[in-house]
C-alpha cells in the first residue's frame, strides 16, 4: 500500500479520490484550505487510521513541505476553477493555480516523491478548432484560467526533464458526478441545472444550447488517476492525457437527459422551461476529446458514458439535496 497526498481533497474530485484510495487500503493525506472544498466531504473518514487532514494552503511553502513528508504519490487537485472566476479575478487564480502548483512541485521534488499526477484542463486547447482534441495540438488560451493550466503543464515538463520528477497531467473534460457543489456563483452546469429543476426554477443556457462538451463522469476520472499512479510503462509518464469519454453532448441534449431522469422522481419537473441567455465570455463552442493515447499507454477504458453518469449523478443529488 502507498501513502498518497491529495491536494484539494475536500473538493468534488479530490474527495472522490480520497474515498476511493482509502477504500483500497492506502494511506491518504489531504491538504486543503476549504476555500472551495467542504468539511462534510471528508467527515466519513475522520475515524479512519489511514486518513490524515492537513488544513493548509498550497500558496504557503511550509504547508506544502509538511504535506509531502513520507509521501509516495501526489494527486494534485487543488486549484481555483472556473473561467468566469479567472476573468473577474486573474491575480488570485494565478496565485493559486501557478504559484501554488510550483510550490507543490518543489516540495514533491525535495521530498523524493515518486510521481506527481496533476489536474490539467481541456481549456488548454484554447482557440484550436480541431475535433477531436488530441494532446499534441493546442491553440491559444481564451481565459486567465486556461493560461494557468497550460503553465502547469510547462512547469511539470521542466521538472521532469531537469529534476527527474515523474509527472503526469490529466486534462479533465467537464467532470461531473456525486459531491459536485450546486451552490455558489461559479457552480458547474450539471449540478446547477439539477438544483434549478428540483426547485422548479428555469435554468439559463448560455447561447442557443448548441455548444457541446465531452461530459465526463467522476468514475472515469478516478480510473485515470489510478492508472496514472500505478503505470510502470516508461512511455506513459512525463506527458499529458485527455481525461474524457470521447463523445460530445450539446447543452440542449443535456437538459433533455436531466429532465428525463429527474421526472422519474418528480413528474412536475417536466413542466419547467429553460431560458436562453447570451454566450459566456471565454467559452469555446465545442469540446470533444480523443482518448486514444490514454487507451494505448494507460489501458484506460471509460466505464460511464453521459447517460449512465447522469443517471447516477441525478440519483445522488435527489438523495442528498432533497
Amino acid at each position: 500500500m502507498s501513502k498518497i497526498l491529495i491536494t484539494g481533497g475536500a473538493g468534488f474530485i479530490g474527495s472522490n479520490l480520497t474515498e476511493h484510495f482509502l477504500g483500497q487500503g492506502h494511506q491518504v493525506v489531504v491538504l486543503d484550505n476549504f476555500a472551495t472544498g467542504h468539511r462534510h466531504n471528508l467527515e466519513q473518514h475522520s475515524n479512519n487510521p489511514n486518513f490524515m487532514l492537513i488544513e493548509g494552503d498550497i500558496r504557503n511553502n511550509e504547508d506544502c513541505q509538511k504535506a509531502v513528508v513520507g509521501i509516495d504519490y501526489v494527486l494534485h487537485q487543488a486549484a481555483l476553477g472556473s473561467v468566469p472566476r479567472s476573468i473577474k479575478d486573474p491575480q488570485t487564480s494565478n496565485e493559486v493555480n501557478v504559484t501554488g502548483f510550483l510550490n507543490m512541485l518543489v516540495a514533491a521534488r525535495d521530498a523524493g516523491v515518486k510521481r506527481f499526477i496533476y489536474a490539467a484542463s481541456s481549456s488548454t486547447y484554447g482557440d484550436s478548432e480541431n475535433l477531436p482534441k488530441v494532446e499534441d495540438i493546442i491553440g491559444k488560451p481564451l481565459s486567465p484560467y486556461a493560461i494557468t493550466k497550460y503553465v502547469n503543464e510547462l512547469y511539470a515538463d521542466i521538472f521532469s526533464k531537469t529534476y527527474g520528477l515523474e509527472t503526469i497531467g490529466l486534462r479533465y473534460f467537464n467532470v461531473f458526478g456525486r459531491r459536485q457543489d450546486p451552490n455558489g456563483a461559479y457552480a458547474a452546469v450539471i449540478p446547477l441545472f439539477v438544483k434549478k429543476f428540483m426547485n422548479y426554477e428555469s435554468p439559463v443556457i448560455n447561447g442557443t444550447g448548441d455548444y457541446s462538451r465531452d461530459f465526463t463522469y467522476i468514475d472515469n476520472v478516478i480510473q485515470m488517476n489510478e492508472r496514472a499512479m500505478t503505470t510502470d510503462n516508461n512511455e506513459a509518464i512525463n506527458t499529458v492525457y485527455n481525461t474524457a469519454v470521447g463523445d460530445r453532448t450539446t447543452l440542449n441534449q443535456l437538459v433533455g437527459y436531466l429532465k428525463e431522469f429527474l421526472t422519474e422522481y418528480d413528474a412536475e419537473i417536466a413542466k419547467v422551461n429553460v431560458i436562453h441567455g447570451p454566450n459566456r465570455q471565454g467559452d469555446i463552442p465545442h469540446s470533444l476529446a480523443s482518448v486514444d493515447k490514454a487507451r494505448r499507454l494507460l489501458g484506460y477504458e471509460p466505464t460511464h458514458v453521459i447517460r449512465e453518469g447522469l443517471q447516477e449523478a441525478v440519483k445522488w443529488y435527489w438523495e442528498n439535496l432533497k
